[in-house]
């Protein structure tokens, strides 16, 4: 990061240089054992295609230390949905490395319904299942999370290249609904709900984001292509629908 953004000359500094490297790893395995963490995960975004295999052979050397001290060590990975895929969001996340460098990873699956992008579900489950379909030709199922968003967005409409939705929290996003008096409809083929609502100014707006109907069906999901669960992003918005569906498709145990 370089101030709240990706900086891709950052990663780029760090993955090619084995000093800087070797300084990064130390301090996160005295932070770590400090915190009485049990477990890192990397999530190095918008890395240089050329800097592919300098990110592989990084995840390797955080592994060789962090390993031995019993720790666990996974990665974010960009939805890809091929092999070669373009992309500066893309090009260097190698499945098959992770897969087998890693204890796991946790697949971004969010997100096509993104902040300064148009109004869209913000986990389609179509797009989500092309993204399974390709990790599990490269990666073993048993190493794949599942990212779900707890999240919604509200976007003025008709909407304008260069603005920005406001995130907003599946309760939130009911709470909306019911202030302007507006149904909630479900779309069958991103199985998520959405609104449309009119504020006080006069400005329409468009509203994406989960329930329990789209919850279930990402549950559904990731039990259908057997991986190893799911992952969050990200805890501490509101979203009461969630938990109940949660307990009625998993057992949850506590550390």
């Amino acid at each position: 990061f370089s101030g709240r953004k990706f900086d891709s000359d950052l990663a780029a500094t760090i993955l090619r240089s084995p000093d800087l490297q070797e300084t990064v790893i130390t301090n996160i395995l005295d932070k770590m054992k400090a915190k009485g963490y049990e477990g890192l995960n990397i999530d190095f975004e918008y890395v240089y295609p050329e800097d592919r295999e300098n990110y592989n052979n990084f995840l390797r050397k955080v592994v060789g230390r962090l390993r031995p001290e019993g720790y666990t060590v996974s990665t974010a990975l960009a939805p890809k949905i091929k092999a070669d895929q373009t992309g500066l969001l893309y090009e260097a996340h190698d499945y098959p490395a992770h897969g087998e460098i890693l204890d796991f990873v946790i697949l971004m699956t969010y997100e096509w319904g993104w902040a300064g992008g148009r109004p869209w579900a913000i986990a389609p489950i179509n797009k989500v299942r092309e993204v399974l379909d390709y990790a599990v030709t490269a990666i073993p199922r048993e190493k794949i999370m599942m990212g779900i968003p707890l999240y919604g967005r509200d976007w003025k409409i008709p909407w304008v290249d260069g603005t920005f939705a406001r995130t907003v929290s599946p309760k939130e996003a009911v709470q909306l609904a019911a202030k302007y008096g507006v149904e909630i409809q479900y779309d069958e083929t991103y199985q998520s709900p959405f609104f449309k609502y009119k504020d006080e100014s006069g400005q329409q707006h468009e509203v994406w984001f989960e329930d329990a109907r789209s919850m279930q069906a990402k549950y559904d999901t990731l039990a259908a292509y057997g991986l190893r669960g799911g992952s969050y992003w990200v805890l501490g918005n509101p979203f009461p629908q969630n938990w109940p569906v949660l307990r009625d498709n998993f057992t949850i145990k506590k550390g």
